[in-house]
């Protein structure tokens, strides 16, 4: 018979084949962590009589949500197109009401794409730097105090990518007296709140509170959970957005699986996390990498005198170990939450680790990272002329295009903004390094055609 390719399927195929080990998100870990094998093909259905719906649920979905009680101040709504729903429909919510929307510059692309959608432009705030990681860690309290007095909504991400976390509980102590809206992305902090790990902001009264499910816990992907404050402002417009943001047509078995999920969170028992752990941590350092650790035990930064991350990166994938990421400094690990009975290859982990070689190198790496106003505006809104140039032709023109390395999915660099030397250096880095960057083309990026 003539069949057509299956791209998808044989790319899967051939991966799985090579039984590849999850270091990154999606909390299931290729299906080894949590209950997913309780989901069947067959819950794939639509809202037949007695399964409710999730555009206004008032049944089973309603007492399934109900159940998820992180915090007796919150109602938590399931969300099936990601937590990037969520935080489309708050940011959403607060457009055209008087004020401005203040955002750390570390926000994630999707609460650019929501400030393009309302068309309202917003404050950026001016940010800590980690001095483990080299990443932006929160922001720096004085500005974001001395902003106070027009805000509208405060957006924060917590904790950041690579699991740091700052005083958040400062800086809402402060929000909640003079009475500002907050939006806390805690995308990868469903696990938070469980012992040994930090707390969630949801301890701290944030009105509004996303947190990607399916990143840390074993849940489907696009699976995540909207915590709303029982007092949120704006709390039923944000309601009604999230019927426009979300598939009418939610899937069952994302619904099912955030069950799930859920579930094991309430029910999971970190002592066997942490022998692990530990174990892993001995191994990655016994082949002469260094492990900074971080707030959040179940982020592993790996780093290496002399290699940037893109290097590690290469040792690990070489024995079908997949990170999270790679930077220039260090690779990414997200760890799996181990649990008696789980399906994780430990073991193998441990052995593909030890086969790992690694010479010494005594020199250490140094990159000019770009240097960031301390703060700044975003502009949402298309740019109507825009032309193609070469990366190196950039400089003084001004950007057309926001520029995301993804993962972590965190724009580097804005639209709008005047394009700097230190830009156009990093670009080339990462150019040279084939990493992957939404907004480069082929050396080229789009710049406003005056």
């Amino acid at each position: 018979g003539c069949f057509m390719s299956l791209p998808l399927k044989k790319k899967f195929n051939d991966l799985l084949e090579r039984k590849p080990i999850s270091m990154h998100v999606q909390g299931h870990k290729n299906a080894t962590i949590g209950y997913l094998e309780q989901l069947k093909l067959e819950m794939d259905m639509t809202e037949i009589t007695g399964l409710d719906d999730l555009h206004h649920p008032e049944g089973v979905i309603a007492q399934s949500m109900n159940n998820v009680k992180k915090h007796p101040d919150y109602d938590a709504f399931f969300l099936v197109n990601g937590t990037t729903s969520g935080i489309l429909s708050v940011i959403q919510g607060f457009s055209n009401i008087q004020g401005e929307y203040v955002i750390a510059r570390n926000a994630h692309k999707s609460v650019f794409h929501a400030l393009d959608l309302v068309n309202e432009p917003c404050r950026l705030l001016g940010m800590d730097m980690s001095i483990k990681t080299k990443q932006y860690l929160g922001p720096q309290q004085n500005s974001l105090f001395q902003q106070l007095k027009d805000m509208k909504l405060l957006v924060l991400t917590y904790p950041n990518y690579y699991g740091e976390c700052f005083d958040i509980e400062g800086i809402l102590k402060h929000t909640k007296i003079h009475q500002i809206p907050t939006l806390i992305d805690e995308a990868h902090g469903a696990h938070f709140n469980l012992p040994g790990f930090p707390k969630s902001s949801l301890n701290l009264g944030a009105d509004y509170v996303v947190q990607s499910y399916h990143k840390t816990l074993p849940s489907l992907t696009m699976s995540s959970i909207i915590f709303i404050h029982k007092n949120a402002p704006q709390r039923e417009k944000v309601l009604k957005y999230l019927t426009y943001f979300q598939s009418s047509s939610p899937s069952y078995l994302l619904m099912n699986s955030l069950e799930l999920a859920h579930d094991f969170y309430e029910n999971y028992n970190t002592n066997l996390f942490f022998k692990k752990r530990k174990k892993c941590i001995d191994t990655i350092e016994s082949i002469g990498m260094r492990v900074v650790e971080v707030n959040d035990p179940l982020k592993l930064n790996i780093q290496c005198t002399g290699y940037s991350g893109i290097e590690l990166q290469q040792f690990f994938e070489n024995k079908d170990i997949y990170v999270e990421l790679a930077d220039e400094y260090q690779v990414l690990f997200v760890l799996p939450l181990w649990h008696e009975g789980d399906q994780y290859p430990f073991e193998d982990l441990i052995d593909r680790i030890k086969q790992i070689e690694v010479e010494k190198r005594f020199n250490s790496i140094d990159y000019d990272m770009p240097d960031y106003e301390v703060c700044g505006f975003y502009h949402p809104g298309e740019i109507a002329k825009v032309k193609s140039i070469d990366i190196n032709e950039a400089e003084n023109q001004i950007l057309a295009v926001n520029i995301v390395p993804y993962p972590p999915g965190i724009p580097v660099m804005l639209k709008g903004e005047i394009i700097t030397k230190n830009m156009i250096k990093l670009m080339n880095y990462w150019c040279e390094q084939h990493i992957r960057i939404e907004g480069i083309k082929k050396h080229k990026i789009e710049i406003k055609d005056e």
